[in-house]
């Protein structure tokens, strides 16, 4: 290891996918950082800005690297965040259902020299989904920490996902391949 790597995130996705690396690293999370963005931001940026205000909140000493990211799915022009309640979820699986979306990542990677942001898409296509399976991954997954409600590595995923075009891991919430290419880019691994 070259610099030592804190993950600015309470995913266990991303955990699971940065351990897939075989990267040594150390959580560290702030609470009620703002995830809010301006209204003008198209979806490609929406996660590249709140990424980067992540990691704007987090101080980085010499010799350490910062990862933070932010996943939104994107469908029918609207950003689906995580869900309020089993209906909220149910009302994106609903829109979903049938549909081709984007989940776009961002993700920033931030030392004491430098600070760097980009994002990776993801087009996911679904099947139609009854309102009986909809109802059924909801009430036995709670997705409720998961942009768009839903898990592609869950049960939903396994039935609903006829398509997906782009990076797998980037819909479960990391795009490790490009995160990795990024990393070794500046030196960090």
């Amino acid at each position: 290891m070259k610099m030592k790597i804190l993950l600015a995130s309470n995913s266990p996705r991303r955990r699971e996918l940065l351990s897939g690396l075989g990267i040594d690293y150390e959580v560290k999370v702030l609470p009620d950082i703002d995830e809010s963005f301006p209204p003008d931001l198209t979806a490609e940026e929406i996660p590249q800005y709140i990424s980067r205000n992540k990691a704007d909140a987090y101080p980085v000493e010499e010799g350490e690297l910062l990862i933070t990211a932010d996943t939104i799915v994107y469908c029918k022009g609207e950003v689906l965040g995580k869900p309020v309640d089993e209906a909220d979820a149910c009302r994106m699986l609903r829109q979903l259902s049938g549909c081709t979306h984007q989940v776009v990542t961002g993700v920033t990677l931030k030392t004491r020299q430098q600070v760097h942001t980009f994002s990776c898409t993801t087009q996911v296509t679904f099947a139609r989904l009854s309102d009986e399976e909809i109802t059924y991954y909801v009430r036995n997954y709670a997705p409720f920490d998961k942009a768009g409600a839903y898990g592609v590595q869950e049960w939903i995923g396994f039935v609903g996902v006829t398509r997906l075009e782009g990076s797998y891991f980037n819909v479960m919430g990391l795009p490790v391949q490009r995160l990795y290419t990024e990393l070794k880019k500046m030196n960090a691994i």
